[in-house]
């Protein structure tokens, strides 16, 4: 018996210590991996023109699509540097976490994913990090999967988003658990925009199975 409430004592003190110290180390690395992304972007020639469009795996996906290789460019870089900070400092971190997932799954799509694949196992030998024709999406898949628990919990509390909550008085509001429809509709939202642009077929039963989650609670609430 004592034995277990050890462990309990234990457990609950690492869950404690973590609230500080995971989204603390998250954000640390995803601040160097995009950073490095954008500073590298910064300073060399914008390759997204000078690459031939047979060396992309399927190209930029819509809307991005439309833009020209230079605006793309531009925001590649500079959506890299700023969201990196924003990381960094932990303000606005769900918002950066997001914005970075999009900007992942674009690149997943344009350069990363194969052209083509015909069953699982066949898009299953693109998960490697060295350059295939099938496709090498293994970092950017791992990104996107340590970017979402930023998106779900946040900075942590060594973060100024915390700090700004504290200051506003709205601390307390970040204890709060809301387990509900709407609850799974932001997560469907989440997970769809990770996949949509790198394939649709994925991502858009997602998104409107999100719109329906979002949406029921609301006609539910005007009927009654």
């Amino acid at each position: 018996m004592a034995l277990l409430e050890l462990y309990d004592r234990s457990t609950a003190r690492l869950r404690a210590a973590g609230d500080y110290t995971w989204p603390l180390a998250l954000r640390l690395i995803m601040f160097w991996e995009f950073w490095e992304s954008g500073i590298t972007k910064y300073r060399g020639n914008n390759w997204f023109a000078d690459i031939p469009y047979a060396a992309w795996q399927k190209g930029f996906p819509w809307p991005f699509k439309l833009l020209s290789a230079e605006v793309n460019w531009c925001l590649a870089t500079w959506g890299e540097l700023v969201l990196a900070v924003l990381i960094l400092l932990g303000l606005f971190t769900r918002f950066a976490a997001i914005s970075l997932i999009v900007i992942t799954a674009v690149a997943t799509a344009a350069v990363h994913w194969p052209a083509e694949w015909s069953g699982l196992g066949e898009l299953w030998s693109g998960y490697l990090i060295t350059a295939k024709g099938g496709g090498n999406f293994k970092l950017p898949l791992l990104f996107i999967i340590m970017l979402l628990p930023l998106v779900f919990h946040g900075g942590g509390r060594l973060s100024l988003d915390r700090a700004l909550l504290t200051l506003t008085s709205r601390g307390a509001l970040t204890q709060d658990r809301h387990a509900d429809l709407a609850a799974a509709g932001l997560a469907l939202f989440v997970l769809g925009l990770a996949v949509v642009f790198v394939e649709p077929y994925w991502g858009i039963p997602l998104l409107v199975a999100a719109a329906l989650a979002l949406l029921l609670p609301a006609l539910k609430n005007r009927r009654g």
